[in-house]
């Protein structure tokens, strides 16, 4: 998505109800010059994506979001990356770009997705909690080794 959508769907997001193309075209209007039939093609754009559903309200329609900002963020990560030559070095180049938090959140998410045969054994001892494995990786590892 271009720079536009994103700051559509933002609002979008962010106001969590249906929208006018006027709520958004004011909003918008304070930050940019930009013109009514601009936000209304940019809608009708995200309309046909399927980033959004629309209800007809009068002679306008009103817009909502079909997903959250979550699935819209790992869509562009996947479209990017579909893009690659390489994908191996581009999530190589990707991962080098994150912070430390970023990373720990990488590997919490990689956990869930592998799902609770590697998440058991570091809960096993309190439940409802991760334990240290979100800082420590080996600690799974050693404890399935015992």
């Amino acid at each position: 998505m271009g720079e536009l959508e994103d700051a559509v769907m933002t609002r979008v997001w962010k106001w969590n109800r249906p929208v006018t193309v006027r709520e958004v075209l004011e909003d918008l209007q304070q930050e940019r010059s930009i013109a009514y039939t601009t936000v209304m093609t940019v809608l009708d754009n995200l309309h046909q994506k399927g980033w959004v559903r629309r209800e007809a309200e009068g002679r306008a329609y009103r817009y909502e979001a079909v997903s959250t900002r979550a699935a819209y963020a790992a869509a562009l990560m996947n479209d990017a990356w579909a893009q690659s030559d390489n994908p191996a070095a581009a999530l190589v180049a990707f991962f080098g770009m994150m912070s430390e938090e970023q990373r720990h959140a990488l590997r919490d998410a990689v956990r869930m997705v592998q799902g609770p045969e590697t998440v058991e054994p570091t809960t096993a001892g309190s439940p409802g909690s991760t334990g240290s494995a979100g800082e420590n990786p080996g600690s799974a590892t050693e404890a399935d080794g015992r």
